[in-house]
């Protein structure tokens, strides 16, 4: 078929040409604006799931919602180098200009810029020592500027401590939100990058608006462990986000994110066609939307057939092993590929029988393995392996749901280290 016209897009981020399975949460999310609207309490909320889940599309579609209800938003992707404080004011300077021209008083929004541009210029203490690193890093800081035309204010959102600032700095957010009869969301990309820090602003801010009821939340979105770095900052944080899992689609949902674009292009799927789809994709949006591409580009004509399927996974199959998987891979240290082969040798969970008593109902996944189990299939103490351990953590490779356990954070990872040689 003509590959120009192929509907789908496994893209990092890029929004498939059928949303499906996605519905409960974008009316749990036009719920909480409502509300909001309405002047009802409402929480911040996460979303956590794997990679390759769509987390990030639907970050970006419920910052849609709210945009298409006129609130102020912003969007930053945290990354573990970087302090919250200039990207945060680069969301809140964005969701701002949203609003200003619909407010009666300009000074007003002037007020408040100059509040944000200081919050943005402030230097954390530690950044402000003694030694030639630091000083070259203030003086650095000195001579950036955030792109707002007015004064730096002074007293508010300034004290260098962060979690003082944001608080000051999003009520201030909220109150000019207020004032437009509107509101601010803040949407954060992989969240659990955050510093320690960060975090603790962040759940000190959200929990001061909860409680003022002020028209401004945090959307975050990241890994399985996102509630648990969350709650290691701040012990009330599980009760103060709303949490949402996101993760494989359904049957029904994955049928429908194939059939509906190509239906649009007068293309049809043999239901074994679908059957073999789901069997390779797992589910995964990610790699349902790799096969589809895959197999619209080999398939002469329609409807789509099995066969055609079988001829397209293995490109669909060598591209996710460069870009999905090896990409990946390629970060590891040899000592965290020893580490992630072991967990990958006691992951594996068989596929859940199908309804022909075949393994076509799931494919195969990985569990969470215990640590201790990796530290005896490798001969060592698990006390050694804690700087593989830790690494693999902050490179995102795996995750720790639960003490004692680790898991993958990309959906048939394990499988892939199983297929590559030693």
């Amino acid at each position: 078929m003509d590959p120009v016209r192929n509907p789908y897009a496994p893209g990092a981020g890029q929004r498939p040409p059928e949303l499906a399975g996605r519905g409960r949460e974008l009316e749990v999310f036009d719920i909480v604006l409502e509300r909001i609207a309405r002047g009802r309490p409402e929480r911040s909320l996460m979303l956590t799931g794997l990679r390759g889940v769509g987390k990030t599309v639907l970050l970006n579609t419920l910052r849609s919602q709210a945009i298409g209800r006129l609130w102020g938003t912003g969007k930053i992707e945290a990354r573990p180098d970087q302090s919250v404080r200039r990207p945060v004011a680069a969301a809140l300077h964005m969701a701002i200009r949203e609003l200003a021209p619909r407010h009666r008083a300009p000074e007003r929004i002037d007020e408040f810029l100059g509040v944000l541009k200081a919050f943005a210029l402030r230097a954390a203490p530690a950044a402000r020592g003694g030694t030639a690193r630091g000083a070259a890093g203030t003086r650095l800081r000195d001579r950036w500027q955030p792109g707002i035309d007015v004064p730096a204010a002074s007293g508010r959102a300034d004290s260098g401590d962060i979690e003082i600032d944001l608080v000051e700095l999003l009520t201030d957010a909220a109150e000019v939100a207020t004032d437009v009869g509107t509101g601010v969301a803040v949407f954060i990309d992989e969240m659990q990058d955050l510093g320690p820090e960060d975090v603790s602003a962040l759940c000190a801010a959200c929990h001061e608006l909860s409680q003022l009821g002020a028209p401004l939340i945090v959307v975050g979105a990241g890994l399985p462990h996102l509630p648990a770095v969350l709650s290691a900052a701040k012990s009330y944080s599980e009760r103060l986000f709303r949490y949402q899992r996101i993760d494989r689609l359904d049957r029904i949902a994955a049928d429908q994110a194939l059939c509906a674009p190509a239906a649009r292009e007068d293309v049809e799927y043999e239901q074994k066609a679908l059957d073999l789809l789901y069997e390779k994709s797992g589910g995964y949006p990610y790699f349902v939307q790799a096969y589809g591409k895959a197999t619209w580009d080999h398939a002469p004509r329609t409807p789509v057939t099995a066969a055609d399927v079988r001829v397209a996974a293995p490109e669909a199959e060598a591209e996710l092993a460069v870009g999905f998987f090896g990409s990946r891979f390629e970060r590891a240290t040899p000592a965290e590929r020893e580490y992630m082969r072991a967990m990958a040798a006691l992951s594996l969970v068989e596929a859940e029988p199908g309804p022909d008593g075949t393994g076509a109902g799931r494919d195969d996944m990985d569990a969470a393995v215990s640590t201790a189990e990796i530290a005896r299939s490798l001969g060592r103490k698990p006390a050694s392996l804690s700087p593989a351990r830790d690494a693999l953590i902050k490179k995102g490779l795996i995750y720790s749901g639960e003490r004692g356990t680790v898991a993958f954070t990309v959906p048939h990872f394990g499988r892939y280290l199983r297929t590559q040689p030693a």
